[in-house]
């Protein structure tokens, strides 16, 4: 329990209750919304709660194969409304991305890490140590790329969130710029989500 992997497993636990409250807060506070509105924040607050527990349980391929298909169902949520804009006329297609490669992130990380069965319950040895996936995760064949790909697609938005609410350096910003500096909860949990799913899928488990 003292190795460094399981400290972070702690530290990206905190992360995504922190993350997980947050969305609940955001939800008392603004409670009269809509269907699609109301089918995010659950669909966030199911993966924030998920991502906080499965470092420290173990769940059987039959029930880890059910999580997978929601979360894959929820990746196709996030794509789904193409059309839809927001009042300023601007598409919200390009938003929404980085949420449905968090689930779809979750989907692989379900079945990488519970699909194999009783390869997560005794790891180690059962592992190929060349294998293409990391040491210890048991990812099967091609897992590496999908991994690394969907990481680095996370860590992309997750910089770009974190640092939107940032003071700019400069006199001369977008009006958009200068609302998510006024309110920046909403960029820093979405980025704080998007950097902690990034560092769960290049972890061991």
């Amino acid at each position: 329990m003292g190795t460094p992997v399981a400290l972070v497993h702690c530290l990206l636990t905190l992360l995504f209750v922190a993350v997980l409250l947050h969305g609940l807060a955001l939800g008392v506070r603004s409670p009269r919304t809509g269907f699609g509105d109301r089918v995010d924040r659950l669909l966030a607050a199911a993966m924030a709660l998920s991502m906080a527990a499965m470092p420290w349980i173990d769940v059987r391929a039959g029930p880890a194969a059910v999580a997978g298909g929601v979360f894959t169902a929820g990746a196709v949520w996030f794509l789904l409304p193409v059309g839809r804009r927001e009042a300023g006329g601007t598409t919200v297609t390009t938003h929404r991305l980085p949420h449905a490669a968090g689930m779809a992130a979750m989907a692989w990380m379900l079945r990488v890490s519970y699909g194999a069965g009783e390869a997560h319950a005794h790891p180690g040895p059962a592992v190929h140590p060349a294998g293409p996936g990391a040491p210890g995760a048991g990812v099967p064949l091609g897992g590496s790329a999908i991994t690394l790909s969907l990481a680095f697609c996370l860590l992309s938005y997750a910089l770009w969130s974190l640092t939107r609410p940032m003071p700019p350096l400069r006199s001369g910003v977008s009006a958009t710029r200068r609302a998510a500096a006024g309110a920046p909860s909403r960029h820093v949990g979405e980025g704080a989500m998007a950097l902690g799913t990034a560092v769960m899928l290049v972890l061991p488990h």
